[in-house]
Order: structure tokens, then sequence, then C-alpha cells
């Protein structure tokens, strides 16, 4: 599941709630079968100033069928049809943490960190 901190329509923290939701239900740890990835910058289900362009349908393929699930999913940004920054997005409660050198346009220098 995936949510954009900037959506305009449905608040991000629905998201949130609705994972704690599943977390009170059925268990601590789902991390098996549901993880929800908050992309920073992108509006609902897209747009946005952050990274919003990703293949989730790929990553969801690769945990079906060969039992890997996504510790993370580089997402893009494209201005004037050219990629202008990447970003890895993380399971949540995880964020991308900059690692300190190299471009902040560049899921590379970024690594997925608990708060």
């Amino acid at each position: 599941m995936y949510h954009g901190w900037a959506d305009q329509l449905i608040s991000a923290e629905n998201s949130i709630n609705y994972r704690a939701s599943v977390k009170a239900k059925l268990g601590g740890n789902q991390d098996n079968w549901y993880r929800l990835f908050m992309v920073p910058g992108m509006q609902h289900c897209r747009g946005g100033e952050g990274p919003n362009q990703f293949n989730v349908m790929g990553a969801l393929e690769r945990w079906k069928e060969s039992s890997e699930p996504p510790a993370q999913i580089v997402a893009t940004h494209v201005s004037n049809n050219a990629v202008d920054r990447t970003r890895p997005l993380c399971p949540y409660p995880q964020m991308a943490v900059y690692k300190g050198t190299g471009s902040i346009n560049d899921a590379a220098n970024f690594s997925c960190k608990a708060p």
C-alpha cells in the first residue's frame, strides 16, 4: 500500500491509522504480507514536488513470485521528460535518511532507517 504525504484529498494519516488497525487486529508483525510506503511530496496517487513515479507492480510481483518482500522501492521525479530526482520509498515507519555525501537527488545516497 502507498500514500502520498502531500495528498490533498485524503489525509496521509488515514493510511497510517489503517496500518495500526491491521496490526492491532492481527498482531504486531504483519510485514510478511502487508507494507505501507509513504511517498514524500506526492499528492493524491501522483503528482507533486516529490518523487512520485515507481514500479509498485514489479515490487508486488517479486514479493509474490520470489518471496522477496520490498525493503525499498526506488521512486523518480520527472521534469521536462527527464528524471531529476530519485529517492527510496521505505516501509513505514522507516524513512529515507541522507547518508551525508553525494547528491540529494540520487536514491543511492539514502538508506531506509527506523525513526
